[in-house]
């Protein structure tokens, strides 16, 4: 679209959601010296990830895992420190991250000139939008990343206080003694862990033949192991027959003719794109069942003009990854390829206890392509950093090509997986005569660190060639 034509609209681009998504489409638009507006239907910005997903969930996770450690520290207890925090005390801190992160992104949209249109934003037409009743909106280009919420199929009555879905969990004030957790993906798994370290007693049940089975077949296995471990009862291809709320728990009724009670039930069974109340009906788009929206590669929708990224379009449904598809987005409108969203350039981040991060292939893939590959790892009992912790249970474990020694895959199970990860990351970016295993082995690293664990991966691996 020309100067002349973009110029007929009130803004070059608007934005729908003020999630990583549409922050990363509207800032790199707006640094790219397009007029952009954005729309925000609730009272603050930050959309699911700052509100009620990824930051909340993990400002709670730390404030349980480091809790709980402290209290189970042997000094603590020797000085008599003995106590059982209630969920509202363990969330308290977690208004004021919230409230940082608010504040902090109002300065982006601030400081780029992007005003914030307070309102549900409807589609009128393919260039038009409606805020609530308001006065309709132009613009030449729209990004819808409007995110999702947890789906919640017919027949489970949410309105009881001992039903929660992902979002309402985080309200939950009294601490219960048991809960089961329907459907073991991401959240569900994550909320286990959460709850066990609290001491609670867990049911996690897997509408699947294993946890989360996008990750590599190791890194299943240890999940399993030590969620297990710590007492979690995990119940694999089950599927709910019905959900009864009484007044002193929760009954989960199996089509497998099993039955569990405990004191709450948190459904983490699938999210749905909020699609349902943006005018699509007065566009040729369409979402599908589970409320998505069908893309290309650059994340255009049917419409050239109209792009969508985020949780709207499902999976990989993480905020990292739907930042990074607003830029994209945001850059292929200013004429610009992004060259930075390879879709195994995303790596997964997974808030268990111990942590889980990944980026590249698992061996299962690389195996099904006939790929000569070699694996090394390194245990984290074996790195002293890991010992003066105490967080000795874990792994980093890394495949690379037997020939080229290109670095293929990097899968870690442990504490900082998330941030370990990047390190083989960034290696496996690299052009090919320099993505090599050979670099973490002639590379000094920190000691006592957690990073080592890729030198020692390293030599692990190259000890196996012959």
């Amino acid at each position: 679209m020309s100067e002349g034509e973009r110029s007929k609209f009130d803004y070059d681009l608007f934005v729908i959601g003020t999630g990583p998504g549409g922050e990363g489409a509207a800032m790199q638009a707006a640094k790219g010296g397009w007029r952009v507006g954005v729309a925000e239907r609730y009272r603050q910005i930050g959309g699911g990830c700052t509100h009620w997903g990824t930051i909340p969930s993990k400002a709670l996770r730390y404030a349980v895992t480091s809790t709980m450690r402290s209290l189970k520290n042997p000094v603590m207890r020797e000085l008599g420190f003995s106590v059982a925090p209630t969920m509202e005390q363990l969330g308290r801190g977690t208004q004021t991250i919230i409230g940082r992160q608010v504040s902090m992104r109002q300065s982006f949209y601030d400081r780029n000139n992007v005003p914030i249109h307070r309102g549900q934003a409807r589609f009128v037409d393919e260039h038009t939008v409606r805020i609530d009743n308001g006065e309709p909106i132009t613009a030449a280009h729209f990004v819808i990343s409007t995110g999702s919420r947890p789906y919640r199929p017919p027949g489970v009555d949410f309105s009881h206080p001992r039903i929660f879905d992902s979002d309402t969990i985080l309200d939950m004030k009294d601490r219960p003694s048991s809960i089961t957790v329907y459907g073991a993906g991401v959240i569900g798994t994550e909320y286990a862990s959460m709850f066990r370290n609290l001491g609670i007693k867990v049911n996690l049940i897997n509408t699947r033949s294993q946890l989360l089975e996008f990750l590599d077949d190791e890194i299943i296995d240890a999940l399993s192991y030590h969620l297990r471990d710590q007492g979690v009862i995990i119940r694999h291809n089950e599927e709910m027959e019905k959900i009864e709320g009484r007044s002193d728990g929760v009954v989960l009724y199996l089509k497998s003719g099993k039955v569990v009670k405990t004191d709450i039930l948190l459904w983490a069974n699938g999210r749905q794109g909020n699609t349902d109340d943006l005018g699509l009906q007065n566009l040729p788009i369409e979402a599908n069942t589970r409320g998505q929206i069908d893309v290309d590669d650059q994340f255009q929708t049917c419409l050239p003009h109209i792009y969508a990224v985020g949780d709207v379009i499902g999976i990989p449904s993480l905020a990292s990854a739907a930042y990074t598809q607003g830029r994209s987005a945001g850059m292929h409108m200013l004429g610009h390829c992004s060259g930075n969203l390879r879709l195994n350039d995303i790596p997964t981040g997974i808030y268990t206890s111990p942590e889980i991060s990944s980026v590249g292939a698992t061996e299962k893939e690389l195996t099904a392509q006939c790929v000569p590959y070699e694996v090394g790892q390194a245990q984290f009992r074996s790195l002293a950093r890991a010992q003066i912790t105490g967080e000795t249970v874990g792994m980093l474990k890394l495949l690379f090509h037997r020939e080229s020694k290109r670095v293929l895959g990097v899968h870690c199970f442990g504490a900082n997986a998330s941030e370990i990860i990047h390190i083989g990351q960034a290696i496996m970016n690299q052009p090919d005569e320099h993505n090599t295993i050979e670099y973490f082995i002639e590379t000094t690293f920190n000691y006592p660190t957690m990073a080592e664990a890729y030198r020692v991966a390293a030599l692990n691996g190259i000890n196996r060639l012959f």
